[in-house]
């Protein structure tokens, strides 16, 4: 059905997370600039996710921008178990609570499209399972699904154990995710380098799937990026103003691979490659790996230099991208990586490993290095080759900035996101 011209373009959108409600994460970091984009260009949207919960970060900007009068915010408990998120239960709440919420999500905008109050469903990975259902079984009464599987990491694995971990304990979410793919219209992939997992792992046409990056406002970002924050931070570790601060940002969890981080920087102080008082490692976020990684940092000698803040608001996020001579994202398994964006977005280089959608956007030798997952020499190596030329990294921090203006903006993401809207609504 083609839309009446002379009203917004109608979008639902489905996730089981959004910045500020639920914390600020990749996904719902994601979400908000996705939904405040849309919005910025005209459509009205009808946001499906969770009610705000405990994790809710304080955002009068976010706040605001989700009072917009064309934003509908429709919620849908997501039911799960006592102790939910501690380490050891990811897995489980993701392939019980989460599919039943998509269930009920996936139902809510159903429900709309049979009244004729959306034009288009975009759901996020199991979000969109109950909408997946009702296209199978009341084809007629649905509109257009755009679906989005981010990172798939119910597909992937980081250690051997861990994989085989995986591959059992999220079969209910693998199927779940892979059973709305092939419901959708359109499948992103959220960079170049994901299209053959998404291939491989959903088994959809490939003329079915789009790249649409996982983009970052820009404008936003540099209204937070206040050097003055960096530099204050920096006060208060008490470093000069030309001492090395090595910058991680992420959730505290096995697949992110802080320990190999660690194991590093351990080899690095071993080498004198990074000396005295000198430096830090800042690594921000929380999760389930945060009392096994203190106990590391003592166990490798390297209390008072490897700095866990926890999770901190958005101001001191920025303060610490703008604080950092260059971001270390040592990951086991991605997606595409908000955080990383984010450093590069600040004209930071950056240090990374060779999954999901990394080698979309660091370049070696252009803005950074590449280096296997779980090589901490490999880590170490590259680490210590841009600190011996300090001088560089302001041009790779620089081409950073440059390639996420071209390729990854909320300007490039919403033009190609809107290309696939009007395809599927004109078709």
């Amino acid at each position: 059905m083609v839309p009446d011209p002379t009203r917004p373009l109608r979008v639902a959108l489905l996730a089981r997370a959004v910045y500020p409600f639920h914390g600020y994460g990749g996904l719902e970091r994601h979400m908000y600039d996705l939904t405040r984009g849309l919005l910025d260009r005209g459509v009205a949207v009808t946001l499906i996710a969770p009610p705000p919960g405990p994790a809710r970060v304080p955002d009068r900007e976010a706040d605001l921008a989700l009072g917009h009068p064309r934003l509908t915010l429709t919620t849908v408990p997501y039911l799960t178990f006592p102790g939910a998120g501690r380490r050891g239960t990811t897995i489980l709440d993701r392939s019980t609570a989460y599919p039943l919420f998509g269930w009920r999500a996936g139902r809510a905008a159903a429900r709309l499209a049979e009244r004729g109050a959306i034009d288009i469903v975009h759901a996020s990975g199991a979000s969109a399972l109950g909408y997946a259902r009702a296209r199978r079984r009341r084809p007629g009464s649905t509109v257009p699904l755009v679906f989005n599987p981010h990172g798939l990491e119910e597909f992937g694995g980081t250690s051997p154990d861990r994989a085989r971990l995986k591959r059992v304990g999220y079969w209910p979410l693998r199927r779940a995710v892979t059973y709305c793919a092939q419901a959708a219209d359109r499948v992103i992939a959220t960079d170049r380098a994901l299209v053959a997992t998404v291939l491989e792992h959903l088994h959809v046409p490939p003329d079915a799937v789009r790249v649409v990056p996982n983009a970052i406002d820009l404008h936003a970002i540099d209204r937070s990026a206040a050097r003055t924050a960096g530099a204050a931070l920096r006060r208060r570790l008490g470093l000069e103003a030309d001492a090395v601060v090595l910058l991680s940002v992420g959730r505290l969890a096995a697949n992110k691979g802080f320990d190999v981080l660690l194991g590093a920087l351990r080899t690095l102080v071993d080498r004198r490659v990074l000396r005295g008082a000198s430096w830090r490692c800042v690594v921000v976020g929380s999760g389930p790996m945060q009392a096994s990684l203190a106990r590391d940092i003592g166990a490798l000698g390297l209390d008072g230099r490897v700095v866990l803040p926890g999770s901190v608001c958005a101001e001191d996020l920025h303060g610490w991208y703008e604080a950092a001579t260059l971001f270390v994202h040592p990951t086991l398994y991605e997606g595409s990586s908000i955080a990383t964006l984010e450093a590069m977005a600040h004209a930071r280089p950056i240090v990374a490993t060779t999954v999901g959608g990394l080698p979309d956007k660091v370049r070696p030798g252009v803005n950074g290095w590449l280096v296997p997952p779980g090589d901490a020499p490999a880590l170490a190596a590259a680490i210590g080759e841009a600190l011996a030329d300090r001088q560089r990294l302001a041009v790779l921090g620089a081409a950073s900035r440059t390639i996420v203006e071209r390729e990854f903006s909320t300007e490039v993401a919403m033009r190609r996101l809107l290309d696939v809207y009007h395809e599927l609504c004109a078709g």
